[in-house]
């Protein structure tokens, strides 16, 4: 009894302290559910993160590839599967919302395609419940997933703009967060020019080769991409883990291309929805109007035009990774570089790929006998100022692991994610709770973020993060 209240103690701590690290994102989905297994995949991911996003809609859309139906029943039959498991999910966090919940949350747009669906008399269940979402008394911001056509989102926009003071326009669009996986319609694009200050995140057109969020199943020559295979899946999610991992349907085209729209909603200490330009699991994006002459043309039939404002979309990291070292020092810095848009989202792909597996432990294993991340407990701000040239400690000396495993440090500096672009090292050792670092000599204020990286030797693998951003002043 008392082994049992200890554990008791430990998991409701972890809990808490896991869910207080920030405010939860809330979400509302369009998926193109049948369109393509991925959907499915992408869906039993998320419900395993429910804990941590706070899902607000799940509904079912159209797209190029699924024009003239909806499922919404695809939607139901996956949530029944959660309900199963979900009461051994909040053995590990109680915040793992009852499936009777969700299922409210299911709802369907019109199964036309595209513009077909938007106008006039064209509102549907699902375009209203986005209004009935924004205007609801909540000051996060609502973010839409788009994993098919965006035609839901338009037709919510349409109805706003028609029926909405302007006001009351302004208000609703302000609160609207959109990340898209590319253009799945002709919809995308006529949103983004008629409403041209809506925050959208998007690879546009259909060249899908090229968009970042093609980083989560791409096989990058010189790494090891053995967790994309069919093999790691089977193994670690579809097989011996639960009804849900039974569900993860088998690979068609790719592995999960829907699932970067919403990585980096997930609170990890890394992740910052409002600030795409500072990278996360979900990619990193920067603020511009792309140059339409580099564009290729896909085949799905989507508009292939120039965007007529700025959007968030397709940003370049150079990335060294850092690998195992047998002898010394445990980790050293590889010899290759990499450098191109999908780096800012396959450079943490090990990571939640690992955290996924771990999660697919979770329906079937107590807390004792799962792994779970460790819990990052800095010495000093998460936001600090030095002067230019001033050396200065990061330490996070009473980080500690809910299961009681051994963990690693590893302290880098992301040079793309602040406005200090050139790589600034840790002194010494980068792999100790502690770091130095002398920051560079600046004739103008800038900020520089520092990542710390901190990974168990559970089974498997987890890391959880913090972000330092460091403000350098002359």
């Amino acid at each position: 009894m008392r082994t049992y209240l200890l554990l008791l103690i430990i998991s409701l701590t972890f809990s808490s302290l896991y869910g207080q690290m920030t405010q939860k994102n809330r979400v509302i989905i369009l998926t193109d559910i049948e369109a393509d297994p991925d959907d499915t995949q992408s869906l039993i991911r998320l419900l395993l993160y429910s804990n941590e996003i706070d899902i607000k809609g799940l509904i079912a859309t159209t797209s190029c590839w699924h024009k003239t139906m909806v499922n919404p029943e695809s939607i139901k039959k996956i949530v029944q599967v959660y309900d199963k498991v979900q009461p051994n999910l909040v053995k590990h966090d109680q915040d793992f919302p009852k499936a009777e919940s969700l299922f409210s949350l299911i709802k369907q747009g019109l199964p036309e395609y595209g513009m077909l669906a938007v106008g006039k008399n064209k509102d549907s269940e699902g375009s209203d419940w986005i209004i009935k979402e924004l205007e609801k008394d909540d000051e996060r911001p609502l973010w839409i997933s788009i994993w098919g056509g965006s035609n839901t989102l338009a037709q919510a926009l349409y109805k706003i703009e028609n029926t909405k003071t302007e006001k009351e326009q302004k208000v609703l669009s302000s609160k609207l967060r959109v990340y898209a996986i590319s253009d799945q319609d002709d919809s995308g694009i006529w949103i983004r020019n008629n409403f041209p200050y809506l925050f959208f995140i998007v690879s546009p057109g259909d060249d899908y080769g090229s968009a970042t969020w093609n980083g989560i199943n791409s096989f990058i020559q010189g790494i090891d991409n053995s967790k994309i295979s069919n093999k790691w899946l089977a193994q670690n999610i579809q097989q011996g883990h639960g009804l849900l991992g039974a569900a993860y349907p088998d690979v068609a085209w790719g592995m999960e291309g829907d699932t970067p729209s919403f990585l980096s909603l997930i609170l990890n200490g890394l992740n910052n929805a409002e600030h795409p330009e500072w990278g996360g699991w979900g990619g990193r994006y920067e603020l511009y109007k792309p140059d339409f002459s580099t564009q290729k043309k896909g085949g799905s039939g989507v508009p292939f035009e120039p965007e007529t404002r700025k959007i968030w979309t397709n940003a370049v990291d150079k990335y060294i990774p850092y690998i195992s070292s047998d002898y010394g020092r445990t980790v050293k810095m590889d010899t290759v570089t990499f450098k191109d848009s999908k780096v800012t989202l396959w450079r943490w792909r090990d990571d939640f790929q690992n955290d996924f597996a771990a999660r697919m432990d979770w329906c079937i294993k107590s807390f004792n006998e799962s792994n779970h991340a460790p819990i990052i407990v800095l010495n000093q701000p998460e936001q600090i100022t030095v002067k230019s040239g001033q050396g200065f400690g990061l330490d996070a000396f009473d980080t500690y692991d809910p299961d009681g495993d051994s963990f690693s440090f590893l302290w880098f500096n992301y040079p793309e994610a602040g406005t200090y672009k050139n790589l600034i090292k840790v002194e010494g050792t980068e792999n100790s709770h502690g770091a130095y670092i002398i920051a560079p000599k600046v004739d103008k204020e800038v900020t520089a973020h520092f990542i710390l990286k901190v990974t168990d030797k559970g089974e498997p693998y987890l890391s959880s993060y913090k972000r330092v951003i460091v403000t350098i002043k002359p």
